[in-house]
């Protein structure tokens, strides 16, 4: 007699896109519609647990025997079936022998010319107080990259702040050392920096487009949103300088797609119309949205209901999105953008990004920080650019993270595209970046539960756009 035969339950996940029943593969973050001998397997096991042998018999006058033997052989590799065999993947601990780093961000200066109210940097000085990154610090920054993966094809260099273009002359020594470096390896190189576009003149955006920069621009949306929160240090609004620089460098800006990047507070939750004011009136090629829930100053954190308003609004465009997409059109949703391309190459986080393990944030000390996040926090940091990584503290940090033992991660369905959430906001949240971010794991599985249907009817009614605008979208 053989095993029985189980459903493993918390590596599955189910939902129907109209006649269709769909199968959402948690270990792999992978989506498969049901052909009617996997639906039939499923419901039978489902119901009673039962050998293959049995399994065999009981569908002999619906399916050929061979072809049911190999679906159930096919659902126990995928773990989605237990024979009572060990699981193959991920009992033992985890232990993090080296740090295939590819991008390293540097922050480049604490100063900026802005006083956003929500700012969650804690090392953020006024213009006059700004501590600015020396080259020594920037280059060996680079050069720990180049000594920790040398064997990477490319590799990401994140300007940050305090407001980066601060700090332009320190930018531009920076991106003539790495092109000549790089270049002398056979590698490629990109740059990346988030502005709050004040100070972009057209001899600098001809710059950063000559050097193909990877450009966000923080800015909230309408005037009367935007400089809610967005001011001077003399507390002036800042909208109307912001949308003219905007202006200015998306006529000018051809090498890559600028994007718009939203953060979202206390009273601010009308997320259609600012995409509507960002994508269709200024002409901003993507627009994400960031949802503060766990700010430094509680005052900013968006309610338990206004959170819920944000994924509502956000489901509404994501259904605006679907009707496009079907169309061939991208309405260039980023946070849709991220969740769909997540899905079709089948991830699976096991940390929730690339922080401490393929990126490190540099401060303008040398100090290596798990995120430009942490800059100027209380967490501890993990080496620093003269000396190399900590990697005794850093690896425990990213085990404990990675231990899902006691946080219900371990059995959630978007366990592998959540991944616990992000370090800062638990840091921010719980006082611990290890910790769950708890505070709305119910909102997140909707959110992927809607991101699987819209992903399926694309694929269903217009599967050339995946190819059209989100694998061009992740080569660049």
């Amino acid at each position: 007699m053989g095993a029985v035969l189980n459903l493993v339950q918390h590596n599955l996940h189910e939902l129907r896109v109209d006649d269709t029943r769909m199968l959402f593969h948690i270990p792999s973050s992978s989506l498969f519609a049901l052909d009617p001998l996997t639906e039939a397997l499923i419901d039978r096991i489902r119901r009673q647990s039962l050998t293959a042998e049995a399994l065999i018999d009981g569908l002999r006058t619906e399916f050929d025997a061979d072809d049911v033997a190999g679906a159930i052989r096919d659902l126990v590799a995928l773990e989605l079936v237990d024979d009572g065999r060990p699981a193959g993947a991920a009992a033992a601990a985890h232990v993090f022998e080296r740090f295939p780093l590819t991008t390293v961000v540097l922050n480049v200066n604490t100063g900026c010319n802005l006083s956003c109210t929500y700012c969650y940097k804690e090392d953020l000085d006024k213009p006059s107080a700004g501590r600015k990154m020396a080259f020594d610090t920037a280059r060996d920054s680079i050069e720990l990259l180049l000594r920790e993966s040398p064997d990477e094809p490319r590799y990401n260099v994140v300007f940050f702040g305090g407001e980066p273009l601060s700090n332009l002359p320190l930018i531009k020594e920076v991106v003539a050392y790495c092109e000549e470096r790089f270049a002398a390896l056979g590698k490629q190189v990109d740059f990346v920096m988030t502005t709050n576009a004040t100070l972009l003149s057209n001899d600098t955006i001809d710059w950063l487009d000559a050097h193909r920069f990877g450009l966000s621009i923080s800015i909230d949306g309408p005037k009367a949103i935007h400089d809610r929160n967005r001011l001077t240090v003399g507390g002036q609004g800042t909208y109307e300088t912001v949308r003219r620089k905007a202006e200015r460098l998306l006529s000018r800006y051809s090498s890559r797609p600028v994007g718009a990047r939203v953060t979202l507070t206390h009273g601010t939750t009308e997320v259609e119309r600012i995409w509507d004011h960002l994508f269709n009136e200024l002409g901003f090629a993507e627009v994400g949205f960031a949802p503060v829930t766990s700010g430094d100053v509680s005052t900013f954190n968006l309610s338990n209901e206004e959170v819920a308003e944000v994924f509502d609004g956000m489901k509404r465009l994501g259904r605006r999105y679907l009707e496009a997409a079907l169309e061939g059109r991208n309405i260039g949703f980023s946070n849709m953008h991220q969740l769909i391309t997540d899905m079709h190459e089948g991830h699976k986080k096991l940390l929730p990004c690339g922080a401490g393990l393929k990126m490190l944030a540099v401060d303008h000390k040398g100090e290596l920080n798990l995120c430009h996040r942490f800059t100027g926090s209380e967490l501890p940091t993990f080496g620093n650019v003269r000396d190399g990584i900590e990697r005794e503290q850093l690896g425990d940090f990213l085990s404990q993270r990675l231990d899902r033992t006691g946080t219900g991660c371990a059995s959630c369905r978007i366990r592998n595209l959540c991944s616990g959430g992000c370090y800062h906001e638990s840091y921010a949240r719980y006082g611990d970046a290890t910790h769950p971010t708890y505070h709305y794991c119910d909102l997140m599985r909707d959110w992927v539960d809607f991101g699987i249907e819209v992903y399926s009817r694309i694929m269903a009614g217009n599967p050339a756009f995946i190819e059209q605008h989100i694998t061009p979208r992740r080569a660049s």
